[in-house]
């Protein structure tokens, strides 16, 4: 979006509440030193402030009530030394201009997340953030540049001759090691490096069943645990807590020692591992970052290209030769929760045959009559409810109590900081990023116009026919129920913190009046549980969150039971 866009709608977020007035004339430059790079670079520049110093601001910017300030702007051949302006008219959060900072002490810090230029098989040529290891975190990200902290004043009349420089660089960062246990694998998609113009990698994390080398008669079912970027295969381990370890509170859970609790069930995991009842599968976690978010949503999409085709295709028949895998779709399962609940779902629906069944657990909106608090296909406007008199905001997050804490719009105005064209690596634009059509210029058409929130209507119908899972199975039921039966697990809080309940609502409507044939899975709710629920009624989101791996397992061994095709293998890994 040009600058000169911005102005009417800073005057609108001001009016409707965004800071105080409008006062001041406030100007900080920001450049970077040739002792962190000497080449032309690309980018999104980004000014942070921060009231306190608990953490660089760089690490205080999110969707919460406790954010920090910032403002975002795109560089084009940025050179070391060049000094870059922000002023009034550069576009922030949650204050829509430096005009509208409140006085006082702040700690000031700039960040360029460098962009990487990739000409598309598509003809087009787009600039994006490269993921380089760390799971798209504009933060954290090797090769970013930023400054070190340091104290400014804002007054009444703002804030000038404030000079940042960027003398920082965003190291490497190591790559997970071999271990008796788990093991990890790169390969590089063909179908990626085509869509991409470069190469184009996927790997995986692979945990190995006991006895893995001394039975290599064995073949292996293989369970797919869809989720965001896993650094290396979490909840693991072979050692049980430290006695010495110091409790730490988590504030999601409410919980005091909830690393305690972590490193214990991370125990508890490898002892169940090992149990002699306990049946032998390989279970993998894969590293599919994109240039637009963490992780792919595991289907092919216009934009992103064909990863579904990739990880199906490539990874997974790759892995199952290295590791003995059955390597057939009776096999094979899929679980996650929230992106991974959408992906287990979407990559069942998607490729019906290839995988045996799926647990998706509080999955990311599944029909978009209730894309969150948002019908796409009926509503005008995303970020304000329907009134002639009234501007009421559409709630983004929520506890257990219904206590808001974000709006769709101050959501999707953070992002439109940290990136514009779907280029922030959050929610709202890798969903875009995934389901829209590409553009004329080579990225994700909007399905709402990122500043006002007007719906594109005929973006949704594409999301629609191509991404709404309910739909789909609704449209296509009649060539795919068949080969769906008895795979379709869905599990939601009734009070998931960003309202995913409310499609999946929708989905089981659909799903429990089929019947030729009837989908023959299971829809369950837990009462007043916040995100992310995964089935277990008997404990605690922060407890069944870790035991993803192990709580599905009957329901698969008794799908395996009810559906392997006759002369399957189903005692090579079955050994204690």
């Amino acid at each position: 979006m040009k600058k000169s866009m911005f102005f009417p709608f800073i005057l609108l977020l001001c009016l409707t509440g965004c800071g105080p007035g409008s006062k001041s004339t406030s100007q900080i430059s920001v450049s970077f030193a040739e002792t962190v790079n000497t080449d032309k670079l690309d980018g999104r520049l980004l000014l942070m402030l921060s009231s306190n110093n608990e953490k660089e601001p760089r690490f205080q910017i999110n969707d919460g009530l406790d954010t920090q300030l910032i403002f975002g702007m795109n560089v084009a051949g940025m050179t070391a030394g060049e000094n870059v302006v922000f002023d009034d008219a550069v576009f922030g959060y949650p204050y829509a201009s430096l005009a509208n900072v409140p006085p006082g002490e702040y700690q000031v810090q700039a960040l360029l997340h460098v962009y990487e230029t990739f000409d598309l098989s598509t003809g087009h040529t787009v600039k994006l953030p490269m993921d380089n290891g760390e799971g798209q975190k504009w933060n954290r990200s090797p090769g970013n540049l930023y400054s070190k902290p340091f104290k400014i004043t804002v007054t009444e009349a703002g804030v000038k001759d404030v000079n940042v420089v960027m003398d920082e660089i965003i190291p490497p960062i190591e790559e997970p090691v071999d271990t008796e246990w788990i093991k990890h694998i790169k390969v590089k998609s063909e179908k990626l490096s085509e869509f991409w113009g470069r190469d184009m990698y996927l790997g995986a994390h692979v945990l190995l069943p006991k006895g893995f080398n001394e039975h290599p008669e064995a073949q292996y079912p293989l369970m797919v645990f869809h989720g965001h970027f896993p650094s290396d295969f979490g909840g693991f381990s072979t050692s049980p807590p430290d006695p010495n370890m110091k409790p730490e509170y988590s504030g999601r859970f409410d919980m005091e020692g909830y690393n305690i609790v972590q490193a214990q069930e991370s125990y508890d995991f490898y002892k169940r591992w090992n149990e002699p009842d306990f049946p032998r599968f390989l279970i993998i976690q894969i590293q599919h970052p994109t240039p637009y978010y963490d992780d792919s949503y595991a289907v092919n999409s216009a934009s992103q290209g064909p990863y579904g085709d990739a990880i199906t295709y490539e990874l997974i028949p790759e892995i199952e030769k290295q590791f003995r895998g059955i390597g057939e779709g009776w096999s094979r399962f899929l679980y996650g929760g929230s992106t991974g609940g959408w992906e287990a779902l979407a990559v069942q629906v998607k490729y019906p045959n290839e995988y045996n069944g799926c647990f998706a657990a509080c999955p990311d909106p599944i029909d978009f009559r209730a894309y969150c608090l948002t019908n796409i296909y009926e509503d005008d406007n995303a970020y304000y409810y329907d009134s002639e008199h009234k501007k009421l905001e559409v709630p983004s997050h929520r506890d257990y109590l219904g206590q808001i804490t974000s709006t769709q719009r101050q959501g999707n105005h953070l992002e439109l900081v940290l990136g514009d064209k779907s280029r922030s690596g959050q929610q709202w634009d890798i969903w875009e990023a995934t389901y829209s059509p590409q553009g004329d210029d080579g990225y994700p058409v909007r399905i709402w116009d990122k500043m006002t929130g007007d719906i594109d209507h005929k973006v949704a119908e594409y999301w629609k026919e191509n991404y709404d899972l309910r739909y789909i199975l609704e449209r296509d039921w009649d060539k795919l129920g068949d080969d769906l039966k008895g795979k379709i697990h869905i599990y939601c809080g009734d009070m998931d913190n960003y309202y995913l309940n409310n499609a999946v609502y929708l989905m089981e409507d659909f799903l429990e009046s089929t019947t030729e044939p009837y989908y023959g899975g299971e829809v369950a709710y837990g009462d007043r549980a916040e995100h992310c629920w995964n089935g277990d009624p008997d404990q605690p989101n922060a407890i069944s969150r870790m035991r993803y791996n192990t709580m599905y397992v009957p329901k698969i061994m008794k799908r395996i039971a009810e559906s392997a095709p006759k002369g399957a293998d189903l005692k090579s890994w079955r050994y204690q």
